[in-house]
């Protein structure tokens, strides 16, 4: 019996622990986290009540979910009206900081330092811009990795690689580089080499015919300096801005040599310092060797008035240039950012004026505004026909590459 009354005792005993191993201790409820704000005092209001959570593992995943909600909107860097937050997480992180176009890719300076909010390894940055701006940038974490955003997911490619891209709320992004449906395609040439007396090397380039161009004559031609950059379509995308243009109408053929500035042997090698400022010799080279080239090999028109030169930074200071040493041959200049030195205006206000026509446009945020404002009071001194265009934009291709379209309407547009 004394057995008995044991045995029972035990299965209670067990009984009774497994009951307790067992009993259900309630979840807590999901925090309900909120992605979407009126305006930017709510967003920073709620930024800084989710990383003042005490439970860190709650809190950790808050700022998961907002900031996953965020990039799949593309809304990081988060921007509204003109103010707008740059973002990075990251709790290995000792410093952080942001370099772009806006400060002139300098991540030393105070000012573009972001700050952890309540060391839960949410970095922050605010800035304020015009609402239509669009800039490169990238991240620099503890003062030497410099990294892509990796909360965003819009790129925008440079000379140097791809670039991080902040689109505020009410910039647009250029149709016109997208290839529309069913637009006819031009033809792009192999490098063709040209032995140059007034350089004394060989320079490369590349010829762009428009579609339908074998039944066509007199056709305009536009030389393009930095020629490689300007027809990537992941860069300048000119043959694709072109071809819409010309498939919608807008403009009439035209003819494209863009000029490889690189050393053919060495890629590596990129001679546009050399070659776009001010110098006399690439101006030879160009009027006097490569344009009679393509003038006895495509059916161009060869007056001034159907001839372009197009540039971009140095090459605008070198279209620039061109349209001083030669208006007899380049009656266009398409300048955009141009770079150049006070030489340039300073030439244009002591020569009498010249038969030019010509577009420029500048970036004003760390761009070449003021460089591109001194040319323009002697335009407007001589009463030159020209466009100006500014754009809340840095000295990028994001900028160049939106751009296109107008100076070719304005040289090349059917009437």
């Amino acid at each position: 019996m004394k057995i008995l009354l044991i045995t029972f005792a035990s299965l209670f005993l067990i009984m009774a622990s497994c009951e307790k191993e067992t009993e259900v201790v309630p979840k807590k409820e999901p925090m309900n986290v909120q992605t979407t704000f009126s305006d930017f005092t709510e967003f920073k209001a709620k930024l800084n009540e989710y990383t003042l959570i005490e439970d860190i593992a709650l809190r950790d995943s808050v700022i998961e979910v907002l900031l996953d909600t965020l990039k799949s909107h593309h809304q990081i860097p988060y921007a509204a009206g003109d103010s707008v937050a740059f973002l990075y997480y990251g709790k290995s992180a000792n410093a952080v900081a942001w370099a772009g176009d806006f400060n002139g890719w300098n991540a030393t300076s105070a000012d573009w330092h972001g700050t952890q909010l309540n060391s839960s390894g949410l970095w922050i940055l605010e800035k304020t811009f015009p609402a239509n701006a669009r800039l490169d940038y990238k991240v620099v974490k503890d003062g030497g990795t410099w990294m892509l955003d990796p909360l965003n997911t819009q790129i925008q490619n440079s000379g140097f690689g791809p670039n991080s891209e902040l689109r505020m709320p009410t910039w647009i992004y250029p149709p016109e580089t997208i290839l529309g449906e069913g637009v006819n395609r031009g033809s792009l040439s192999d490098n063709i080499l040209i032995n140059s007396t007034n350089m004394g090397y060989n320079i490369q380039y590349k010829v762009y015919l428009p579609s339908g161009s074998e039944s066509l004559d007199n056709l305009p031609v536009v030389y393009v300096a930095d020629g490689h950059e300007y027809s990537d379509d992941k860069l300048g995308a000119v043959r694709i801005v072109f071809d819409n243009l010309l498939h919608e109408g807008k403009i009439s053929p035209v003819i494209f040599v863009f000029i490889d500035p690189r050393n053919p042997s060495n890629l590596g090698e990129n001679r546009r310092a050399s070659e776009f400022r001010s110098n006399p010799n690439y101006v030879k080279f160009v009027a006097e060797e490569l344009v009679p080239q393509i003038d006895a090999t495509y059916k161009t028109d060869t007056s001034a008035d159907k001839r372009c030169i197009m540039g971009t930074s140095y090459g605008g200071w070198n279209a620039s240039y061109f349209g001083l040493m030669r208006s007899d041959v380049f009656g266009l200049l398409c300048i955009h950012s141009p770079a150049f030195d006070e030489s340039i205006p300073t030439a244009y206000q002591a020569t009498e004026k010249l038969p030019l026509k010509i577009y420029m446009s500048t970036g004003t945020i760390n761009d070449t505004q003021a460089k591109a404002l001194s040319l323009k009071a002697v335009l407007d001194s001589k009463s030159y026909p020209y466009i100006y265009k500014e754009v809340p934009e840095g000295h990028s291709w994001g900028n160049w590459r939106a751009l296109i379209d107008e100076p070719l309407i304005y040289f090349f547009g059917k009437k």
